[in-house]
């Protein structure tokens, strides 16, 4: 290698507060050791490698690219710094969980220097998440699972009952989040029963809780809808709703379910295996009733309907009376018309009552339908065809049997009729047929002598040969 001297350049000053030494000042020959770039990096590719060796490196992802070459590409940071990363394909794909920016993990690999940029940066050759980054990454999992067998899917979900008599909660009893699932009851429906099933919602012991909670609404059956709900948290501390225990509890529960886990930016396993979700508790408890207050004020706008309507035909029946009375005011029928008129008035007052215990009857006569119908069960019908089909087939039978009777009756006497006049019975009189090969003989012409004949009685065939024939003149 060939040895330059470089001048300095005319023009350049020196940095301030430094100064040249003699010996950079007047460089010898001997004194200089001069790299190519390559040749400097591949130096400190090794230094780094047999300095540092593989390490191990904590932070969080940023910058995370993955191009068609299948590599990855990302940074790692700190409040303070960061560091370029490259884990190659054959590295990544065992992976268990999709890198994103922002996630915290935790990286091994080995130092070393991009010659193309001079770019200095750490080759991964595994990768793990750390904290919540491997609590997202457990999430994602379960989720993928539980979607591809279809406990995602709408058409599972079920459809909430519109007026519930009864309401579950499972939640903690001393959580915020049962205080507003109880104050949106208490103003939208309070008529609705509520049963609490107790819970611990977070913990290490919260899933088996929810999932006992959920299993005992389940088994008893006693409520109409079931809401699960907690107020909002870390996602380490809404865990307990991410696992597939509760999962499967909710999947194999018997009543509609409601999930009302955190905040609207949290999303939960619950959420999306219930068959409603809900952005929080309060939220919750307002999709699983309706407004107390709409009803009442529909219901009293029905009332007020019926009443205009009833007075309507009440004040047209006026009129008719009036009109009436005019066309009999010549034949006196006063005491007639007072009477009735009395009457009239009973009735305007037995109206006025009769429509403010409508909505009270109608209530009651639904629960009195709904047990009728109840009562009415298939089975009596089907008993009662029963007993029909029974008897019909004995009727059918019976018919049938003097049907067959009186046909054999009446052919009896066709068939003596018959047998009187068949060939048999003429033949039993002493009669014959006579047949020769050109069949059946009916004149003497028909016979030549010494020609074969066969004469048939009523008990066998006679073969004679015929000796003479004589013909009527």
């Amino acid at each position: 290698m060939s040895e330059k001297t470089s001048s300095p350049t005319p023009g350049r000053r020196a940095r301030p507060g430094l100064r040249p030494s003699p010996a950079a000042a007047v460089p010898t020959g001997s004194q200089r050791k001069v790299f190519t770039v390559a040749r400097l990096l591949q130096e400190v590719q090794q230094q780094l490698e047999s300095g540092f060796g593989t390490v191990w490196l904590q932070g969080e992802l940023s910058n995370v690219s993955r191009p068609g070459s299948g590599h990855l590409y990302f940074s790692i940071k700190d409040s303070r710094a960061q560091i370029r990363c490259a884990m190659f394909k054959g590295r990544n794909s065992r992976l268990d969980f999709e890198p994103a920016h922002g996630d915290a993990v935790l990286v091994r690999g080995t130092l070393g220097l991009y010659a193309a940029r001079g770019d200095f940066q750490l080759i991964v050759d595994h990768m793990e998440p750390v904290g919540a980054g491997q609590l997202q990454a457990a999430f994602e999992r379960t989720k993928r699972e539980l979607d591809e067998l279809g406990w995602f899917s709408t058409e599972t979900k079920r459809r909430l009952p519109s007026m519930p008599a009864s309401i579950g909660v499972v939640t903690s009893p001393t959580g915020a989040a049962l205080r507003d699932v109880l104050h949106v009851l208490q103003r939208r429906y309070p008529q609705a029963e509520v049963v609490l099933y107790p819970t611990q919602t977070q913990g290490i012991q919260a899933a088996s809780g929810i999932v006992k909670a959920i299993e005992q609404a389940s088994r008893r059956q006693e409520v109409d809808v079931l809401l699960v709900v907690r107020g909002g948290g870390s996602l380490e501390d809404l865990w307990g709703f991410n696992e597939r225990s509760v999962a499967a509890a909710l999947r194999g529960c018997a009543i509609p379910t409601v999930s009302g886990v955190g905040h609207e930016v949290d999303i939960t396993i619950t959420d999306l295996v219930a068959d409603l979700r809900a952005p929080t508790p309060s939220a919750a408890a307002e999709l699983a009733t309706p407004d107390s207050q709409a009803l009442r004020v529909a219901s009293e706008r029905q009332q007020r309907n019926l009443v205009h309507a009833m007075q309507r035909r009440l004040d047209d029946a006026q009129r008719t009376l009036k009109s009436m009375d005019i066309r009999l005011a010549a034949r006196q029928p006063r005491k007639t018309l007072a009477a009735r008129a009395r009457h009239v008035d009973e009735l305007d007052q037995r109206l006025n009552r009769a429509t403010l215990q409508l909505n009270r009857q109608r209530a009651l006569k639904l629960g009195e339908l709904t047990s009728r119908l109840h009562a009415r069960h298939p089975r009596r019908s089907v008993s009662e065809m029963t007993r029909r089909h029974e008897s019909l087939h004995q009727r059918l039978v019976a018919s049938m049997g003097k049907q067959l009777t009186a046909a054999h009756s009446r052919l009896q006497p066709a068939e003596r009729a018959l047998h009187a006049v068949g060939p048999r019975a003429v033949l039993a009189r002493g009669y014959a047929l006579l047949n020769n090969d050109k069949g059946l003989v009916t004149r003497v012409s028909d016979i030549t002598k010494d020609s074969s004949i066969t004469a048939t009685l009523v008990d066998g065939d006679i073969v004679t040969r015929v000796e003479s024939v004589r013909r009527e003149s």
